[in-house]
């Protein structure tokens, strides 16, 4: 009888995607609504801005430079849902793994989790975004 491959290198599961393909929607939320409350601040400050401002200020602005590891990680689940190559329950486990360590909110932390913290203390869109989220994984 032929030994199993280990369920680590099996090719993800339909549950799997599933659970990645939520996540994605749900980060997708949760970064528009930190999105929204850098926005607002920055409003404050400089005065409204339209869409197109904004989607420069997002590109290049520093204030709005720590969103972009969440709208990189959103990328990183689209390539692997689109890939070619099928992905393996190691490839999903290792992306579950990077969303739980991005997604942790501290008060003394790098510039993320700090700009994290914080947005989560001012808005309780944020918090009930980051909640939908954190209850995919």
């Amino acid at each position: 009888m032929a030994e199993q491959a280990s369920t680590s290198d099996e090719l993800v599961s339909e549950a799997t995607r599933q659970q990645l393909a939520n996540l994605r929607r749900a980060l997708l939320r949760l970064h528009k609504a930190l999105l929204d409350d850098e926005r607002l601040a920055y409003e404050r400050v400089y005065g409204q801005v339209t869409g197109g401002e904004l989607l420069q200020l997002v590109i290049n602005h520093e204030q709005f430079a720590w969103l972009h590891s969440i709208s990189e990680f959103i990328v990183r689940i689209d390539e692997m849902l689109d890939a070619e190559e099928p992905a393996t329950n190691t490839d999903a486990e290792s992306l579950l793994t990077q969303a739980r360590t991005l997604l942790k909110p501290a008060e003394e932390g790098t510039d993320f989790e700090r700009k994290y913290y914080a947005a989560l203390q001012r808005d309780p869109d944020i918090v009930l975004a980051h909640r939908e989220v954190t209850k995919i994984f």
